[in-house]
């Protein structure tokens, strides 16, 4: 087997391998994960806008701060900081 022949086989295997992977399932990304630690927590949601958001919770504080994407500006927007009791009675 010369070296031409061994590089057709290997990039065969490669091929096949692609072709079946594609039809595999992928676990899709979901919002409304939640990661908490024993200072913060961070929770991911839908907002009403149609987009995504963080919020971080500090729970010795008790603030919470509220993250979106803006796809116009391309980055993180703050929009917004309150009391984690006054957000909840709200």
């Amino acid at each position: 087997m010369d070296r031409k022949t061994f590089a057709i086989g290997i990039l065969s295997i490669t091929a096949v391998i692609l072709f079946i992977g594609q039809f595999l399932p992928v676990r899709p990304a979901m919002a409304n994960d939640s990661v908490g630690d024993r200072d913060y927590q961070l929770v991911t949601t839908h907002t009403q806008q149609g987009g995504d958001a963080l919020y971080i919770i500090q729970r010795r504080s008790g603030l919470v701060a509220v993250f979106n994407w803006d796809a116009s500006d391309r980055r993180i927007k703050l929009r917004g900081t309150r009391n984690v009791a006054d957000a909840i009675l709200q």
